[in-house]
């Protein structure tokens, strides 16, 4: 497989990918067989590929892939370099996208504090840099972060600022990704008051 053809194939991951309400909505995959088939075909274009963009796109999906597998060990190496090689670049976009996927692989490897600081760090770049691209990202995984952390309020008011942006964006999948969090914050409080 060329690297195209497994750009394309990247658009039938959300047929294995769901957002599991027992766990905070932290993402799973139905098909592990699959999603390991996706891992070894972007190790194996990434072990023979020249090309820097295409290389900074499979470590960053490949990060994404092993996080969402479990291999979370794996994941913050590979994040942890796309975030050196985005700050080598001196682009921020990258590094922002960079450091939003390390710090959801450090809250999946139970650090969520640690991961909260570096949401953090996101926000504070997005401001300094006027970067509205990717402020809706960094707030909604921050909101999820401290959900976890048990933060309920403080999840809601992200989601509801990260809906906001979403809405203004237009993106259909963003804006229901968003409504899901809203959503599972509701039921969990009506089941937490009916007990």
């Amino acid at each position: 497989m060329n690297f195209p053809e497994f750009k394309d194939c990247l658009l039938t991951l959300s047929e294995i990918i769901y957002f599991d309400s027992n766990e905070y909505l932290r993402e799973k995959t139905s098909n592990p067989f699959r999603m390991k088939e996706i891992i070894d075909i972007a190790e194996n274009l990434l072990a023979n590929i020249t090309n820097e963009d295409e290389k900074y796109f499979l470590m960053g999906t490949l990060g994404n892939l092993y996080r969402i597998y479990g291999e979370l060990q794996k994941a913050v190496k590979i994040l942890t370099e796309c975030v050196t090689i985005a700050s080598n670049q001196n682009n921020s976009n990258r590094e922002i996208v960079a450091l939003i996927r390390l710090g959801e692989a450090i809250k999946y490897k139970d650090n969520p504090m640690k991961a909260l600081e570096i949401f953090n760090e996101v926000l504070e770049k997005c401001k300094a840099n006027n970067n509205l691209l990717y402020l809706d990202f960094a707030i909604q995984h921050k909101g999820k972060c401290l959900l976890e952390l048990g933060g309920i309020v403080e999840a809601e008011k992200c989601f509801k600022e990260a809906l906001k942006l979403r809405e203004f964006k237009g993106d259909v999948s963003l804006i229901e990704s968003t409504r899901q969090a809203l959503n599972f914050i509701k039921k969990r409080n009506a089941k937490y008051f009916t007990e």
